[in-house]
């Protein structure tokens, strides 16, 4: 069992050279964990060796919409594997941003990377999982706000950018999305002195993270779904099929494994997602509540989200008890993610942004990892037809809303279910994770520990790009 040592609260914790992320380590102190209410009751920690049909390994927001689609919709009752606590990682420490979109790539990336049919198939089956997580925001009690999502063009050169990107979501795609001007975006939703223009589309909700994990948490253990916190996967063998989780508290024999770890895949976890995605940090701060004064300051009439056109992007909005929300990516590795100058990133876009709040106090401030691929898209797949393992991964930061649905189509792959449905042709569910490569020219994984070199002077050069 986990020791009094393992249960603190790592802030320097790196999935890239972990062993392990710990056994029932603490939350990270993020917003969500201190204004989501006591968590749900879980089944505690695996006691003794059992046997099982189905392992989810992870407990966010795609872990138990998969177990909650493997009950609901097969008649399966999986057993849940945390390492931690409930929802530890991303699904605690996320932006809450709720987009119609998965993976970092636009629609015109889509068109241009597999052809017309391809996106436009694609974009029906992302539509479809965004109208689902916004279905269940209704039955779940997540401090939800449905006020679409507006995307900031923070030079000059992006505003074409920017009308680019409506023209093909209004007249391929055949959304809403208009341009706003910068006086139209500061007259109806925030005086955001950054901009330059913005467009705004109809599809964007915002949440409370954890708030909805845990109802789906709750929604799976009632229909017989068990939740074993402090329960991390530390070996794993398959023996005759079988599938033995060494746990601390005992082995899991598994006949199906589903891994729905994100940006906390260990490198040790298993051989089939091994150094196949690359974990990138997101910081985020929540400011204490906005005086009357401050909110007729920067002129904040709406709650909802917005993002800019950085290709290191802010995150921002104004959450439902006034508090202004920031976020961006910043440090490269866990051991610096304290380093104050990421803090100063976040504290310097507010002022700039927001000058009226240059300044504020910041009351919690935190980090998370964020798993990205290959080419920025997420993967709901088998890795190996040999083998019972099924995976989703890969969602770039964009899986808030996607990442329910991604539960459910894996619940499906899972369930074997998904024989014959074409949806299933779609690239994020029928081609490899490879390794991830940020300079496109290195693939094999012998040169996977230099990756993070690559990004160092990536990072680099995509801020030259953002702001000189």
């Amino acid at each position: 069992m986990s020791t009094a040592s393992d249960t603190r609260y790592d802030p320097q914790y790196d999935p890239l050279v972990a062993a392990n992320p710990g056994a029932g380590r603490g939350y990270a102190p993020t917003y969500w964990v201190a204004s989501a209410g006591t968590p749900p009751a879980d089944d505690g920690p695996i006691q003794g060796d059992v046997d099982v049909d189905v392992v989810v390994i992870g407990s966010g927001s795609t872990g138990m919409s998969t177990a909650l689609y493997l009950a609901q919709e097969h008649g399966i009752q999986a057993v849940v594997l945390e390492a931690n606590q409930t929802a530890w990682g991303c699904s605690s420490r996320s932006g809450g941003q709720g987009q119609n979109a998965s993976g970092r790539l636009t629609r015109s990336q889509w068109i241009e990377r597999w052809g017309l049919d391809t996106a436009k198939a694609l974009d029906t089956e992302i539509r479809t999982g965004f109208d689902n997580f916004k279905a269940l925001t209704r039955e779940i009690d997540c401090d939800a706000f449905d006020g679409g999502h507006l995307y900031i063009a923070h030079r000059k050169e992006k505003v074409a950018y920017l009308q680019e990107q409506t023209r093909v979501r209004r007249d391929i795609f055949g959304y809403k999305a208009k341009m706003l001007t910068t006086e139209e975006l500061r007259e109806q939703y925030c005086d955001e002195r950054d901009a330059h223009a913005a467009m705004w589309e109809p599809e964007g909700v915002g949440i409370h993270p954890l708030k909805f994990t845990f109802g789906l948490m709750r929604k799976a253990r009632a229909l017989g779904v068990k939740v074993h916190t402090a329960s991390p996967v530390q070996g794993w063998q398959t023996i005759n099929g079988v599938h033995h989780l060494q746990t601390p508290g005992g082995v899991v024999r598994a006949r199906r494994v589903a891994v729905c770890t994100g940006g906390y895949t260990g490198q040790g976890l298993s051989p089939l997602l091994k150094n196949k995605i690359l974990p990138i940090l997101s910081n985020s701060v929540t400011t204490r509540p906005l005086t009357a004064a401050e909110l007729a300051a920067t002129n904040f009439r709406s709650q909802t989200f917005l993002t800019d056109t950085r290709t290191l992007r802010f995150y921002y909005r104004l959450l439902p008890d006034n508090r202004l929300q920031l976020g961006s990516r910043s440090a490269i590795t866990g051991a610096e993610s304290e380093d104050p100058g990421h803090l100063k990133l976040l504290t310097d876009a507010i002022a700039r942004k927001f000058p009226p709040l240059a300044g504020i106090e910041i009351e919690h401030s935190w980090w998370g990892w964020v798993d990205v691929s290959h080419d920025m898209m997420p993967r709901i797949a088998r890795p190996d037809p040999a083998q019972t393992v099924w995976h989703a991964v890969g969602y770039g930061g964009n899986g808030v809303s996607f990442s329910t649905w991604a539960g459910k189509r894996l619940a499906e792959r899972v369930a074997g279910k998904d024989a014959g449905q074409a949806v299933f042709n779609l690239p994020i569910y029928n081609s490899p994770l490879e390794y991830p490569n940020l300079f496109n020219v290195v693939r094999s994984q012998a040169f996977a520990p230099f990756r993070r070199f690559g990004q160092y002077f990536l990072y680099k050069w995509y801020w030259m790009q953002d702001e000189l």
